[in-house]
């Protein structure tokens, strides 16, 4: 096996969060540089680092690239070569499993754990692995929607990234329908390869999901699929305030939506379009410095 290279930068938990949603923002990237970040040591929680993982000699375009999801105030690069190892394997070193709601999220490298609804995804170039505070808080609300007793026969699954929320959704509401959609091409392929991993089906019948590369609603099949019971949004807080009116189009009457990827200085703004497009808050649920928001459409 050829050598492989790792571009680190280390920075304070909240730092190399923040260029992970960028990343996960971008709609053009280099398929081959896998990023990953993780706390160094469990007494620093607040040390972390971000790596990228490239199987051959980074040139400058790559550096660059790490250097800008820092909005202009990038650590510094470090660059390792690694010979004779797996670049995708070690990219998922130290990704420990995640327990959110009635779910495990681990990488193949670990064993399922006994009582927990099993979700396996790797390391890939798509967001949503569920080490990130947003999408464990996503799993923590749809674990709790189901509690309650809500019966989801069609759910979306927008910006979807690695699929794993609506591969969960479905694990709850195995008879439903679910579309996902994202806007990074990069996505269908990923998220297909998730789906042979985790025994879930693609396609059109019930228990299955349709992937579909899209900007927003912005599509005549997300639109056609329509009204969903559950809507999921881990995206960012700008794009979910624009989506507002478009989520309440989309939502049935007494449907639910699950909105992340917003801090929690964020929240109230979000939590204001939403209510002024007809839903109510049913609870928050406080992931570090991140807010997940579930409200119900009342009209």
């Amino acid at each position: 096996m050829s050598a492989s290279w790792k571009l680190s930068a280390f920075g304070q938990k909240n730092v190399i969060q923040s260029a992970l949603l960028v990343h996960d923002g971008r709609e053009e990237w280099d398929a081959q540089l896998v990023i990953s970040g993780r706390e160094i040591a469990e007494d620093k929680p607040d040390d972390w680092v971000l790596e990228a993982w490239y199987p051959t000699k980074p040139i400058e375009a790559q550096t660059s690239a790490i250097q800008s999801l820092f909005d202009g105030k990038a650590p510094q690069i470090t660059s390792e070569q690694i010979a004779d190892q797996d670049w995708l394997t070690l990219s998922q070193q130290g990704v420990d499993p995640i327990h959110a709601g009635r779910f495990c999220v681990r990488t193949p490298d670990h064993d399922a754990a006994p009582g927990a609804i099993d979700l396996v995804i790797p390391a890939s170039q798509a967001f949503g692995t569920g080490q990130h505070e947003t999408t464990a808080g996503c799993l923590t609300i749809l674990s709790q929607i189901h509690e309650q007793g809500v019966a989801a026969l069609n759910i979306a699954d927008i910006g979807t990234g690695t699929g794993l929320l609506g591969f969960a959704a479905l694990k709850l509401w195995p008879n439903a329908h679910c579309t996902a959609s994202d806007i990074d091409p990069i996505c269908a392929g990923v998220v297909e390869d998730n789906a042979a991993l985790n025994g879930m089906m693609l396609g059109e019948g019930r228990g299955a999901m349709t992937m579909l590369i899209a900007d927003g609603m912005d599509d005549e099949q997300i639109q056609a699929r329509g009204p969903y019971d559950v809507l999921l949004a881990n995206i960012l807080a700008g794009p979910l305030i624009e989506l507002a009116e478009n989520f309440a189009e989309a939502v049935t009457r007494d449907g639910h939506v699950v909105l992340a990827g917003l801090l929690s200085s964020q929240e109230e703004s979000v939590k204001r379009a939403y209510e002024r497009n007809g839903f109510e808050l049913c609870a928050r649920h406080i992931n570090g410095d991140w807010s997940i928001l579930w409200l119900r459409k009342l009209s």
